[in-house]
């Protein structure tokens, strides 16, 4: 698997096709072969290749080997397939247009260039772009068309190109204008076509120094084509919308059609970075949302943010089964800490008569706690996810959830480091005193730097939070590291403590006097940890692979189930399963029956 195959393309065809080898199976990677000649189509006046300028209109002697709007060369390119050797050929030359020859954009060139992108735009073809060359041609594509229109002249102070699957709108704006609309409806494939709308409020038009133009292009096939290319793992859900307007405006309101109208999906608004060629959450708001269409107030930036539509995500999924085991589960895991805390309170002083069991418990009941606060946090997390409306407050929420569930790792990494103490150090005694010192620095401190440097660093580029949730990002900043690396690491160290407890276990006679005893309860506790150590890893094992593949539904539910339990986890395996802690609980019933029985 992985090894790569190269063939030359069959006559007539030029160029060559890539295999890659997977599951001992050749699958196409990519398609180079075309059958378009580009640059035979515009030969150079002078024998300079390079002279783009001069592909087109007429050299300095008055010779026209082409005519001004370049429609000769419509006929060659239409009749061509649009396989992917030829798609690639044309983005190029559309861009070499854009750069070259955008200069008095008149409707005859607007047309000639939009019945060009319309051949590769055709919604019968999308599946073609997954094996171009270059993966972001569907990028380059919407750059170069959003570069040439922008230079559209209008007449009469508005101007309109319409092809199947790209339309072009322009109108004159001035500060007088009381709201300016684009609207489009167009194909999207043969069931039925998409609508948009495009409008600029009257507060952003008073903004005006003078009269300008603002232009609207609308790609109802784009968004998928680009799609073909991205990792993201949403899906765009409506059509692309371009604009190209004064500096001055900055914020527009844009309705977007939805293509696939389910009820149980969210939409997500999101501005095209044409730098960085993603889609980015950060240009735009959520005004509405309903299951026909959104609505989104969206921010306009020449260099950065000219193309909106909206994302239908995976990640934003309201599964109703997800919901229902995280609701059963968070309740159970309350409920269980809960439990924990109080029986813990009730043996304290019977279980607590040595050093070590001391120590073991005090990192078992801050466990508990910071779990408990943590599944609390959970539970108003999720009542405040609309991070439009509350970002403060989800802010807020993210970090102490941040930090409390990192603070029950690092507690565990305590109960690991205490093992270790126990077996290891043997003539070293340490007091209670710098004990809790030591732990609290470790269990609450190291969590709150580390929490502390995560926001500190994220928030200033809005990359803290993730799209629609009150917890950490990860498609921008991959702020969510800073939980998973010190979680996992603390997993894997707890892991070598409990290997090495089974090796000391082994060497060691277990009858020597009183060394016997501490042994036996370094045992009791690397029992625990054994057991807990694995279950946690796995669990945020799961978590993470939710985000590296959020279209599972296995791995949602999975996550769900052993997170949401987490808490039950630690009552049975650190609590009721603990023979001392029973036998303590036991005493304590008999005591409370005895004294019952005197009073009576």
């Amino acid at each position: 698997d992985g090894a790569i195959c190269i063939q030359p393309c069959s006559l007539p065809f030029r160029g060559e096709t890539s295999f890659v080898c997977k599951d001992r199976k050749w699958q196409m990677f990519t398609d180079a072969c075309a059958s378009l000649d580009v640059q035979s189509l515009f030969q150079p006046v002078h024998g300079k290749p390079g002279d783009g300028a001069k592909y087109f209109g007429a050299d300095d002697h008055g010779n026209s080997n082409c005519q001004a709007d370049f429609s000769c060369i419509i006929p060659d390119i239409l009749s061509s397939p649009a396989i992917p050797g030829n798609i690639a050929d044309i983005v190029e030359l559309l861009k070499k247009i854009s750069l070259l020859l955008s200069e008095n954009v008149n409707r005859g060139k607007m047309q000639s260039y939009s019945r060009i992108a319309n051949h590769i735009l055709n919604s019968s073809i999308i599946s073609n772009w997954a094996f171009v060359r270059d993966r972001n041609a569907g990028s380059v594509l919407l750059d170069s068309v959003n570069l040439f229109a922008g230079k559209l002249l209008l007449r009469n102070g508005s101007e309109s190109v319409q092809e199947h699957f790209i339309s072009t709108k322009g109108y004159s704006i001035h500060k007088k204008t009381s709201g300016k609309s684009f609207d489009f409806s167009m194909q999207f494939n043969n069931t039925g076509n998409i609508t948009g709308h495009m409008v600029i409020p009257e507060e952003e038009l008073l903004k005006l120094p003078k009269t300008s133009k603002a232009i609207s292009i609308a790609f109802p096939t784009l968004g998928a084509i680009i799609e073909t290319s991205q990792l993201d793992p949403g899906f765009v859900n409506g059509m692309v919308l371009s604009v190209s307007l004064p500096e001055e405006v900055r914020h527009i309101l844009l309705t977007f059609e939805k293509v696939n109208k389910l009820e149980n999906v969210e939409a997500q608004c999101v501005g095209w970075h044409s730098t960085e060629r993603r889609w980015d959450n950060r240009a735009c708001t959520m005004k509405s949302d309903n299951i026909s269409s959104v609505v989104c107030i969206c921010k306009h930036h020449h260099r950065t943010f000219k193309s909106f539509s909206i994302l239908m995500s995976p990640t934003m999924l309201r599964n109703a089964v997800l919901d229902y085991i995280t609701r059963v589960g968070l309740g159970l895991s309350i409920f269980s800490l809960v439990l924990c805390l109080i029986i813990e309170t009730v043996v304290w002083h019977h279980v607590t008569k040595t050093e070590i069991t001391y120590m073991r418990h005090f990192c078992l009941v801050n466990i508990a706690t910071s779990l408990l606060i943590a599944d609390v946090l959970f539970i108003l997390a999720a009542i405040v996810h609309n991070t439009a409306l509350n970002y403060r407050l989800c802010v807020a929420a993210t970090f102490f959830l941040h930090f409390f569930y990192l603070a029950l790792f690092f507690w565990m990494f305590t109960l690991g480091l205490l093992i270790l103490y126990g077996l290891l150090l043997i003539f070293f005694k340490i007091t209670r005193s710098a004990f809790i010192a030591t732990a609290f620095s470790i269990g609450y401190g190291c969590p709150l730097v580390i929490s502390i440097l995560t926001v500190a660093i994220t928030e200033p580029k809005n990359g803290y939070l993730r799209s629609g949730a009150c917890w950490l990002n990860w498609y921008e900043t991959k702020a969510l590291l800073a939980f998973v690396v010190p979680a996992l690491s603390i997993i894997v160290v707890n892991v070598v403590v409990v290997v090495v407890v089974v090796v000391k276990t082994g060497r060691s006679s277990v009858g020597e006097g009183c060394k016997s005893q501490d042994l036996n309860n370094m045992i009791r506790i690397s029992k625990n940890v054994a057991l807990l150590t694995p279950l946690l890893g796995l669990t945020w094992g799961f978590g993470l692979a939710t985000v590296v593949d959020s279209r599972s539904l296995a791995f949602h539910v999975t996550f769900a189930l052993l997170n949401a339990f987490q808490g039950f986890f630690i009552l049975l395996f650190g609590t009721l399963l603990d023979r001392k802690t029973r036998e303590a609980l036991r005493m304590n019933c008999l005591s409370s029956k005895r004294k019952c029985s005197l009073a009576k």
